[in-house]
């Protein structure tokens, strides 16, 4: 592919190469490093913890030695069920030291997700809270599991904050009732007690799976996304090179955004890893305790997403919180409304990269530029060795489509998956010819900028119109009285679809129904404002801020059947 295809190559920032050289290593050498070069360095900061990267390389290979004592071997698929913890980060790297792939499993997940994905993973060993063991208990036979390692919340926590949150538990009748064998159900101590210390030493990296994250993908129900210590490392030296400047000086990384989540992970836990920054994990999204740690955590790289940051706006008191010591801030997941990033510049002085990503690609492919030219509403620039195109939907090949012009996103590079876990044909759909087909639909200008105008499934067709809901979801947004918005097509009749807003006003704003369409219909074609409008108090979101735009659709459906 030469440069004339690849017009983002001429607005790099200066010190960005097109290609990079990658090393073929296991994602677990950047946690050797870290503890080899910067010992003292703080890794995690919790509440009252600190732990240096010297013990936290420590603890990772104890607990990795504690597993391969238990049956964990190379290749094995070990469930890790926690919030963000430090306990997390350390079984994290114990999972990958001890050679195992490690499924990362939402702690909210409810009974049908976890009979699916972890029998379907063909997890042995899950490494979970002491309070979520009932649920996990009560489907044991279904689960296929072996063994379960419990942790607790005062164990992420140190004297005396550790026995207040004992005591906090015990008044509010949380105190778990485990059994604990040391065989079947084990604790969380044990395995970090371990004398012994392992690291996996025959890992290949571009065969070995690191990761097995599961995802509704760009189709269909929850898949396992294949996704290798290559992978990893590909997309860290990626996002390493394109942001250039984080990691000249010592980072401080906000981790809101779950472990769990493979944007959380890679931007929040193997980034901040790679160059030995802090990792300042938050278990819970509470907007009060976030800002009241603001000023302790003092953050310099704040990765998002649209949702977070609008809800920390709404908070009194955000922008005198202590944001002097950010630096950059990283948004993904969904669309970033361009009111919402021109209000959080206005409030904090630091502006917001957005980007773009997906599971199966490890998961980050585009961002904008740090310091060259930004431009409104775009995900960036394709990263390096990242190959991107827009492609006709109907037609399905690799052709792209002239700049300007609304198609299908394709992408290869070395970020992107192996393919999905026992499922060849949707492998085969998904991945083709080396393209990952995205999903979502896009648009590319003539200076290779690229801008999701939505997701291919999510496209309204109303009357024969093809609409895009983000466009309408802008224009709500820059409604003054809006806090959240999104439009969505419903089933009609005669028109195909008709679009329903669904708005959250702004705390101590009113607004209704006329003012809502009255605005639309002087910022849109008359076939895009929608028919109506349904005033609610929160969105239904993933908890890493994506609204789930068809679960509303789905709600909307029932209520209108007979």
């Amino acid at each position: 592919m030469n440069d004339a295809s690849r017009p983002w190559l001429a607005h790099y920032d200066s010190q960005v190469p097109a290609a990079l050289a990658y090393e073929d290593i296991p994602v677990f050498a950047y946690l050797d490093r870290a503890a080899a070069e910067h010992p003292e360095r703080t890794a995690v900061l919790f509440r009252n913890v600190r732990m240096t990267y010297a013990e936290l390389h420590r603890r990772a290979e104890a607990t990795a030695c504690a597993l391969r004592e238990r049956g964990v071997g190379a290749g094995d698929r070990v469930a890790i069920m926690l919030p963000n913890l430090p306990q997390t980060v350390v079984a994290y790297w114990a999972v990958l030291k001890a050679g195992a792939t490690a499924v990362m499993v939402n702690p909210l997940s409810m009974e049908h997700e976890l009979t699916h994905q972890l029998p379907d993973a063909g997890c042995r060993l899950i490494v979970t809270l002491d309070l979520l063991w009932p649920r996990i208990e009560a489907l044991w036979e279904r689960l296929g599991l072996k063994r379960a390692v419990l942790t607790t919340i005062p164990e992420a926590l140190a004297f005396p904050m550790d026995w207040l949150a004992r005591l906090k538990l015990w008044r509010e009748g949380k105190r778990a009732d485990v059994r604990y064998d040391n065989r079947r159900v084990i604790r969380w101590k044990e395995l970090t007690r371990c004398a012994g210390r392992y690291s996996a030493p025959n890992v290949l990296p571009h065969t070995d799976l690191a990761l097995l994250q599961y995802t509704g993908g760009t189709t269909g129900a929850a898949k396992g996304c294949m996704i290798s210590h290559a992978n990893l490392v590909a997309n860290v030296e990626q996002i390493r090179a394109i942001l250039f400047a984080v990691g000249d000086r010592p980072e401080v990384f906000l981790g809101i955004l779950p472990y769990f989540h493979v944007y959380g992970l890679t931007l929040c836990l193997n980034f901040p890893v790679a160059i030995a920054a802090t990792m300042a994990p938050f278990a819970r999204f509470e907007p009060h305790e976030i800002l009241a740690r603001i000023k302790t955590v003092r953050p310099t790289i704040f990765p998002g997403a649209p949702s977070v940051y609008v809800a920390l706006m709404q908070q009194k008191g955000f922008a005198e919180a202590g944001w002097d010591a950010l630096r950059y801030c990283v948004s993904g997941s969904a669309p970033m409304p361009q009111e919402v990033q021109r209000r959080f510049t206005d409030l904090t002085g630091a502006e917001i990269l957005e980007g773009y990503g997906l599971t199966e690609a490890s998961p980050v492919t585009h961002v904008n530029p740090l310091r060259g030219k930004r431009k409104a509403g775009s995900i960036g620039l394709p990263f390096p060795d990242t190959e991107a195109r827009v492609v006709d939907m109907d037609a399905g090949g690799p052709n792209p489509l002239p700049p300007g012009k609304a198609g299908e996103l394709i992408i290869k590079g070395p970020q992107v998956m192996r393919g999905y876990w026992n499922r060849p044909d949707e492998t085969a759909s998904t991945l083709r010819n080396g393209w990952l087909y995205t999903g979502d639909i896009a648009v590319m200008d003539e200076e290779g900028y690229f801008f999701i105008v939505d997701r291919k499934k999510d496209m309204i067709i109303t009357g024969g119109y093809n609409v895009y809901p983000r466009e309408i979801d802008e224009v709500l947004y820059e409604h003054p009285g809006v806090k959240e918005a999104v439009a969505v097509g419903i089933p009609h009749r005669t028109r195909g679809e008709v679009i329903k807003a669904f708005v959250v006003v702004n705390e101590g704003e009113t607004l209704t129904k006329a003012e809502v369409l009255a605005w639309c219909k002087e910022k849109l074609a008359g076939y895009k404002v929608p028919r109506d409008v349904e005033f609610r108090d929160s969105l239904p979101k993933t908890l890493v801020g994506k609204v789930l735009r068809r679960a509303l659709r789905e709600e909307e459906m029932k209520r209108r059947s007979p």
